[in-house]
């Protein structure tokens, strides 16, 4: 049983970085989006 627990809150902390780099990502994503959009056209 305390094993099954160690993997849980393994699982739970790769959870949590892969989100963190997810948010990372469509922040980037965004910003490219916002640049792409606000300068004027030539």
């Amino acid at each position: 049983m305390m094993k099954k627990k160690l993997s849980f809150d393994e699982l739970v902390k790769k959870n949590k970085e892969e989100l963190l780099a997810d948010q990372q990502l469509l922040e980037k994503i965004e910003k490219r989006l916002d640049e792409k959009y606000t300068k004027p056209k030539k």
